[in-house]
Parts: structure tokens; C-alpha cells; sequence
């Protein structure tokens, strides 16, 4: 079935209030201080109003690796070639990357999707989704056109919508392109007003002189672009990059099939404030796995009101953190599934808080 962007908004609906009631009050039957658990019964309530269900699980899911290459590349902002990116793919597919590590242990599939590498893969795990051969340098022109953007969005959510009728019920966003932080602090400054120079961080490792030339490239890109900032997709398509345009696309598509979305770091994060930019309500359905090294990523989270869950100094990408959150997230579904209530450990509850102003 063929989809527009604003088909998929359109599907995009509030959490169920009355079963994130219910895993609320099942909470506070538990054995433990009422709000004892922190995050851990946030977590609970919020996955209990995505799904509908007071005490859901997540058997099956996926992390999804968005691939592309960047022109922009070409002004000599990342540490690492342009080569690296199809490089990476093939060590993702042969299993051998932090991200297949993280995803072995938390029992996760990694969905390596190639939507816009500058290279002709093939491998039969590879998802061919490609849009174009990497974007165009953004520093002298669009990235890539309107079109080229929209397709890139619906191609990740096709690649959810494929994986959610295989059973498939929670996603994880992740990526690989060199040059993506450069994109990623582009589309960051348009959409927030905040300076380039605040915005561009040490992505791959670059020293000092390589950021402030970074900023430079970024301040250059906006002003030859002029993307307007109350349009996402135009946004996308003069500063943004095929992979990030790909994970906006899996965001909405999450959120349209009421599957959480773990969002990863600086790169996920702002196609996770390009979709909340599309549609409001898509942020009620991320989770946000950690705080990365990247000095914008703390800053586009308050943008979209998360909190993330893990302080790890990690700046790796891939969905790395995402899949290290999958532990946490089990925690919270096991606490309300096997943690017993007051009532059934025969044990005494204690007193109801009372609020100081009712006294």
C-alpha cells in the first residue's frame, strides 16, 4: 500500500490514557515505596498507555541501522573517509560491530538498511532501500530534494511496517554515515534558533581546528540553503542527510503501529525532533536511552521533553545505547508482571503520602 507522510501522521493517535491509569495503580500495590523505582515506573506507565496493555512485553525487536553517506564530507569535517560508511554496513552485516554485541546480548534483530550509501552493497541480509548515492555537499547547495527526503522518510516506514506484520512490537533507532553530525547540527540550528557553533560537536573525534571549521561549514550550508525551519521535510532536504531522513520515517512508523521507540544518540535524537516537529504527539512514544558525548544532544532532548535513561559517556552511534536501554526496559516490564502486591505477600502497606498544603 502506497503512503503519504501526512497518511502516516494521520495514523498517529494518544496513548491510552486508562491503561497508563492502571499501570499506575498496579505500581503502588507493589512491595515498595510508592515511586521507589524512579524511571523504571515512568517507563512502565508510559509503555502500558503506547500499547494498551497494563503489562506488556516485547519478545521481538528490532534495531534499525540506517546507512548513508554525505557530500558535505567533502569540506573535510570528519576524521574518518567517506569509505568507512560502506565499510562499517558489511561489518554490521558479518555481526562483528559494537551494535551486533549489544543487540546479541538484549536478544534484539538488527536491520542494516542501506538508503543512501555511496557504494553498491550487496549482501542477503541487506535491506537495499537506497534513495540515492549519498547526499550532495550541503555547504553549495540541497542535500538532496523534496522528493528525495519524503522517500527516504516512507522508506523507513516501510522498513517498520515490514518488521511489525513479522511480529516485530519495539524498535530502536540506529545509523551510520561519516558526515552525520554535521547534518545532524544543521538541522539542530534551524529548528531550535541555537548557534552552529553550539550546536557541531567532535562527531568521529576531530580536534579543535577541524570544529570551529566545522561550525563554519554548518553556518555556510544554512545560509546557502535558507531551509525553512516551520518545514521538517524542507529541512531534511537542504541540510539533512537520507539516514536521518530514514529514522524520522521509522519514528512515525513506531508510533503509528503504538510500538515504543528507543531513541539512541545526537543523530537519533534529531530524526526524533524532525518527526515531534511532523507530529507532536510521535514523542509520547520515544524512550531516550542515554545522554551522549555530542554538546548538542542534551539540548535537542529538552527540546522534545525526555529524560534520558543512561549517563554513559558514550558518542559510538550505531543504536549502541538504544540496545543497552533494552535491559531497562525488560526491568520495567518484569517488575509488573512478577513483583509481588501488598495484598498477595501478606505484607502490610504503608501510609499514603498526604500533601503538605492538605494537612
Amino acid at each position: 500500500m502506497s503512503y503519504s507522510i501526512s497518511d502516516i501522521i494521520g495514523l498517529i493517535a494518544p496513548l491510552q490514557k486508562k491503561a497508563a491509569e492502571s499501570a499506575a495503580e498496579h505500581l503502588d500495590r507493589l512491595t515498595k515505596p510508592p515511586g521507589s523505582l524512579g524511571k523504571l515506573e515512568e517507563l512502565a506507565v508510559q509503555l502500558a498507555g503506547i500499547t494498551g496493555q497494563v503489562k506488556p512485553s516485547f519478545p521481538q525487536r528490532a534495531i534499525i541501522v540506517m546507512a548513508a553517506d554525505h557530500g558535505v564530507c567533502e569540506e573535510g569535517i570528519s576524521a574518518f573517509p567517506a569509505e568507512v560508511t560502506p565499510q562499517m554496513v558489511l561489518n554490521f552485516l558479518s555481526g562483528g560491530a559494537a551494535i551486533n554485541v549489544f543487540a546479541r546480548q538484549a536478544s534484539a534483530e538488527v536491520l542494516c538498511v542501506d538508503i543512501g550509501v555511496n557504494a553498491e552493497l550487496s549482501h542477503p541480509d541487506l535491506l537495499e532501500r537506497k534513495v540515492r548515492m549519498g547526499t550532495a555537499n550541503m555547504a553549495l547547495g540541497p542535500a538532496m530534494s523534496r522528493a528525495e527526503a519524503e522517500a527516504a522518510v516512507l522508506a523507513g516506514v516501510a522498513v517498520v511496517e515490514e518488521a511489525v506484520n513479522k511480529g516485530t512490537t519495539l524498535f530502536v533507532t540506529g545509523e551510520m554515515g561519516i558526515g552525520n553530525t554535521t547534518a545532524s547540527a544543521a538541522i539542530m540550528s534551524v529548528l531550535t534558533g541555537i548557534a552552529p557553533a553550539e550546536c557541531v560537536g567532535r562527531g568521529t573525534g576531530i580536534d579543535e581546528r577541524k570544529l570551529e571549521h566545522k561550525a563554519s561549514v554548518v553556518e555556510r550550508a544554512i545560509a546557502v540553503n535558507q531551509p525553512d525551519a516551520n518545514d521538517p521535510v524542507d529541512v531534511l532536504s537542504k541540510v539533512g542527510g537520507l539516514e536521518i531522513a530514514g529514522l524520522t520515517g521509522v519514528i512515525l512508523g513506531a508510533a503509528a503501529h503504538r510500538c515504543p521507540v528507543v531513541i539512541d544518540g545526537f543523530i537519533s535524537s534529531i530524526a526524533a525532533l524532525v518527526a515531534q516537529r511532523l507530529c507532536a504527539e510521535t514523542a509520547s512514544y520515544m524512550v531516550a536511552s542515554h545522554h551522549s558525548q555530542e554538546p548538542g544532544h542534551i539540548q535537542v532532548l529538552r527540546e522534545l521533553g525526555l529524560s534520558p535513561m543512561l549517563e554513559l559517556n558514550m558518542r559510538l552511534g550505531e543504536g549502541t545505547g538504544g540496545a543497552l536501554a533494552l535491559h531497562l526496559i525488560d526491568g520495567a516490564c518484569r517488575i509488573m508482571k512478577e513483583m509481588a502486591t501488598f495484598e498477595s505477600a501478606g505484607i502490610s502497606a504503608g501510609e499514603p503520602a498526604v500533601e503538605e498544603d492538605a494537612k
